[in-house]
């Protein structure tokens, strides 16, 4: 696994045999995040990963800037995983949270600036998981939500959806939390 650009650009991590992740392409983590970077400045933002798998999508926002990332992690490998980086890295501004997604979402009380979720394509409450985020404390107004996801989900008629984007077979929503008055 390798960071792509900032200050952790070209660092690279070997990713253990026993993690099942499904890691998001280099491709498809270099497009979106061109995208991300167009539409909000990630330079000082608080970042929540949910389902962070590997943490590749934790440590790029990390290494552009973020100034708190907040990944979210049940599989304890995954988790211990994300933690070695971080101990590597020596960066305190990394925190990883070995916990259910959904659990995480119904008791957060504090709002971020980013969410980006990547959960397993097969999970059984995929539909419901961007309105969740939505619904939830970890967004304000003017949050941006950003869920990856194959070809065979369709968030567009959902409230805040802004954009689809389509990289190789990788999938990503783009949401903005609608403010009081509709306006960003």
């Amino acid at each position: 696994m390798r960071i792509i650009r900032g200050k952790y650009g070209k660092r690279r991590f070997d990713v253990p045999h026993n993690i099942t992740a499904r890691p998001t392409t280099d491709f498809a983590k270099e497009n979106i995040f061109n995208v991300i970077e167009n539409i909000e400045d990630i330079e000082g933002e608080d970042v929540l990963d949910l389902f962070a798998g590997t943490g590749a999508i934790s440590l790029e926002f990390l290494s552009r800037g973020a100034s708190s990332v907040t990944s979210v992690e049940m599989a304890a490998t995954q988790a211990n995983f994300i933690r070695s980086v971080k101990e590597k890295l020596g960066d305190d501004a990394l925190r990883v949270i070995r916990g259910d997604v959904f659990k995480f979402l119904s008791s957060v009380k504090r709002p971020y600036d980013i969410v980006f979720a990547d959960p397993p394509y097969d999970h059984p409450r995929f539909d419901e998981i961007p309105t969740l985020i939505l619904n939830s404390n970890a967004v304000k107004p003017g949050s941006l939500v950003i869920v990856e996801h194959n070809a065979k989900h369709d968030f567009s008629a959902l409230p805040g959806f802004e954009e689809h984007r389509a990289y190789g077979s990788v999938n990503f929503s783009i949401f903005r939390k609608p403010t009081a008055t509709g306006n960003e």
